[in-house]
């Protein structure tokens, strides 16, 4: 509602206006106050989770809305990682920055952050920008069977 302080207008056109607003935001200002919000569950948004969908390889090859489900929460676990990978740089970061002359400190935190960034690449890398969860998948069963061939790919690389 639009409220007023001091002496009412007399614009006619004003009052007109206000009055088709109070129409139309009263009712649904009522309607949201009274039933929505107090059938919503409270969480902060940062700790909303969602439920697991069937992965890409549980999925029918037919069926789009589950290869649609799939990719999406493919996109969520990768965002997340992403994220989780940023942090452990960055606390790897201030560590170096606060730990100057000392640096040796930090080594717990770099071999983590290495870590880290390797189960990355290996999941996500090399994918491109437009990698879906049948691209990480196909990834997945390719360094399956060379392994299965070859031996552990990570005891090569380092």
């Amino acid at each position: 509602m639009v409220q007023q302080s001091g002496p009412p207008d007399d614009n006619v056109f004003r009052a007109f206006i206000n009055a088709v607003y109070n129409t139309i935001d009263t009712p649904v200002t009522w309607f949201r106050e009274r039933v929505v919000e107090p059938n919503q569950k409270k969480y902060p948004w940062y700790h909303q989770q969602f439920r697991r969908v069937p992965t890409i390889d549980q999925c029918y090859s037919d069926d789009a809305l589950c290869d649609f489900e799939a990719n999406v929460q493919f996109k969520r676990d990768r965002a997340v990682d992403t994220e989780i990978l940023s942090i452990l740089r960055q606390r790897y970061e201030d560590c170096m920055m606060y730990e100057s002359p000392d640096y040796l400190t930090c080594k717990p935190l770099w071999d983590r952050y290495k870590d880290a960034e390797e189960a990355w690449f290996i999941k996500y890398g090399d994918l491109g920008a437009y990698a879906d969860a049948r691209k990480a998948y196909m990834k997945q069963k390719h360094r399956m069977i060379w392994e299965r061939r070859h031996g552990h790919l990570s005891d090569l690389t380092k």
